[in-house]
């Protein structure tokens, strides 16, 4: 199959994007930085030099190319529109990346949201997320109203090795530049709050498997397992050398820093359930676990 994918220097996108690859397909991914070109062509992805703002090249790429998967920002309208506008009416796949901070609260760390989330599960997301829930509300119309195999895919906290390129996940690389900054593990507030978590190996082989097999306007959170940031400290804590020793990092600070980054990121609950993913796709993650990958990291 030819695909067209977004993102394909970022540490999701150059992952997805190798995995497939590797099973076959063809991948044109889209570069914005030239400097990458060879580096994408190494990994035996076709580079497409352009940015997300580039109306007619989107186009061009989705037409011909048998599916699009976006992996570049999770709240680019624009370029959602546009993707939408070019594959009307011809039945190909469409698969967009969001994330689980959509279900994500407000407490800073001091506070353990109960709730656990699947995706049947009603929410109201924070003002940071409405745009983001709105996007992929659109999106999953659009798979039953314009005649396009529209897919969400919602990944927890991802943690592992790049696939692809030389890339860093999100939310793990700050958590252990703050620990070497404080000489101990760090997590913000009480540090109570839980996130879901997945591997980005396993993440991989759920797209392919959307590309292969999912039905229109589907969604699937992403996750093999959850977490406390506490408990995260603690991991890093170790692998870094400091026996476990965790510290709190103030939020205000934290905020200062970061911006809504760390409220939505770092302070918050994202405990999802991957129901749809494993009953309707067969997906079955087995990859290691962030503890024992994190035990094994020396950052």
């Amino acid at each position: 199959m030819r695909i067209f994918l977004t993102g394909a220097t970022g540490y999701i996108g150059s992952s997805v994007a190798t995995y497939l690859t590797k099973q076959g397909h063809q991948v044109y991914g889209l570069v914005r930085d030239k400097s990458k070109t060879d580096e994408v062509k190494a990994l035996g992805i076709i580079p497409v030099i352009g940015t997300l703002e580039d109306r007619e090249l989107l186009t061009e790429c989705a037409q011909k190319t048998d599916a699009v998967i976006n992996t570049a920002n999770s709240d680019h309208r624009f370029s959602v529109d546009t993707f939408i506008s070019a594959l009307a009416g011809t039945g190909k796949t469409f698969i967009h990346t969001s994330g689980s901070s959509v279900v994500a609260d407000d407490v800073m760390g001091d506070t353990e949201n109960l709730q656990v989330f699947d995706e049947e599960t009603l929410f109201t997301p924070m003002d940071v997320r409405k745009e983001r829930v709105s996007i992929n509300n659109d999106i999953r119309i659009a798979g039953i109203t314009k005649g396009i195999r529209t897919i969400v895919i919602a990944p927890s906290m991802i943690y592992g090795d790049c696939l692809g390129l030389n890339e860093e996940s999100d939310q793990l690389p700050v958590v252990f530049r703050k620990s070497k900054e404080m000489n101990a593990g760090v997590y913000v507030g009480k540090g109570v709050n839980r996130w879901s978590n997945v591997h980005i190996e396993d993440l991989a082989h759920l797209y392919a498997l959307a590309l292969e097999k999912a039905p229109t306007a589907s969604y699937f959170y992403v996750e093999n397992g959850e977490a406390s940031y506490k408990e995260i400290a603690v991991y890093v804590s170790k692998a870094l050398g400091f026996d476990g020793k965790i510290i709190s990092w103030d939020a205000d600070e934290a905020l200062a820093e970061l911006g809504d980054w760390a409220k939505y990121a770092l302070g918050s609950n994202s405990r999802v359930r991957a129901v749809h993913a494993r009953k309707l796709l067969g997906w079955k993650p087995d990859a290691i676990s962030i503890k024992d990958w994190i035990t094994l990291q020396t950052k």
